[in-house]
């Protein structure tokens, strides 16, 4: 008698430990982090994060108030230190701003990878 091979296959966890969780904070988080690079992909992680901010689980709420946050300080930093990059001081506030925007954005990454809140959403430390 030939054995029929098995068709069934589990469904995998949502996350698998070890695993790369895409949750709706973790793309916008990507998309600032990407913007380094293509300059136009922050824009498309501002959109979304007004987008899925009402439906979004009650842990990714504190985080899109973060990344929201983050991109219009890290915005209005930027366009002080490239105005102020004419009498040479706003280069050290354009670095210093994209460090900051970098470093909140790596930090809402892990969170979102534990799913776990922003302690502090509203405020602009990091």
């Amino acid at each position: 008698m030939a054995e029929t091979p098995q068709t069934h296959k589990d469904p995998l966890p949502p996350t698998q430990p070890g695993g790369f969780d895409l949750n709706q904070p973790s793309i916008i988080s990507l998309l600032y982090l990407g913007s380094f690079i293509t300059g136009i992909t922050g824009l498309v992680g501002i959109v979304l994060a007004y987008v899925w901010r009402d439906e979004a689980p009650e842990w990714a709420k504190s985080h899109h108030t973060y990344l929201i946050r983050t991109f219009w300080f890290g915005l209005l930093g930027s366009v002080i230190g490239g105005i102020l990059a004419v009498i040479l001081i706003g280069i050290p506030i354009i670095i210093a701003v994209a460090v900051w925007v970098a470093v909140r954005s790596v930090m809402s990454l892990v969170k979102a990878q534990k799913q776990e809140p922003m302690p502090n959403p509203e405020t602009l430390g990091i």
